[in-house]
């Protein structure tokens, strides 16, 4: 892993988190149980602090960062799709943040949101509860359902057994020629 201290700050990674080969933590980060760093994503935690709560995900090619003394914080089961960028920002419990979104400075997602691929959440915004999110800038669309909550809550799980899958099944390794027979 890529895993680096920085003015004395060594990452803090609950033994049950996977953090992929080719992702890259550095400095005052902590990752809880459960967790899930894809590879290509940039944890940095050089200016300020990164906490990941547990259950939450990182997918391949997101950034977390921050302006210097901030904190951000991803909460309990916080999903982050592939190629986000999130920057001194605070993600609720149990929210998802969409492909290729950028979340900026001060912004506060509440509980159980979903911010659609691609959007972008300017700075010091507040999201409430619930918020289905989308667009440049993003504006709010309509209630999150208990519906659209249960796919998203259902797809999060998978990422929460992913470490534990990764930890006992993943290994580098040369490819074949060609598909052998039987494969499912």
């Amino acid at each position: 892993m890529a895993i680096y201290e920085f003015e004395g700050f060594i990452p803090v990674i609950h033994e049950s988190a996977f953090v992929h080969p080719q992702a890259n933590v550095t400095g005052n980060v902590f990752i809880g149980k459960d967790c899930y760093i894809g590879p290509g994503a940039v944890l940095r935690g050089d200016w300020g602090k990164i906490v990941l709560e547990d259950g939450c995900n990182v997918q391949e090619n997101c950034v977390v960062h921050m302006f210097p003394g901030t904190t951000v914080t991803l909460k309990e089961g916080a999903h982050i799709g592939h190629g986000a960028i999130i920057h001194g920002a605070t993600v609720g419990k149990n929210s998802l943040i969409g492909m290729n979104a950028v979340i900026m400075d001060e912004v506060e997602i509440g509980e159980e949101c979903i911010v659609g691929a691609l959007s972008f959440v300017k700075a010091k915004s507040i999201i409430p509860r619930r918020s289905l999110m989308a667009g440049n800038p993003a504006r709010l669309i309509k209630e999150v359902s208990d519906e659209m909550i249960g796919w998203k809550t259902k797809g999060t799980k998978l990422y929460q057994q992913l470490p534990k899958d990764c930890q006992d099944t993943l290994k580098e390794c040369e490819p074949l020629t060609e598909e052998e027979p039987g494969r499912g």
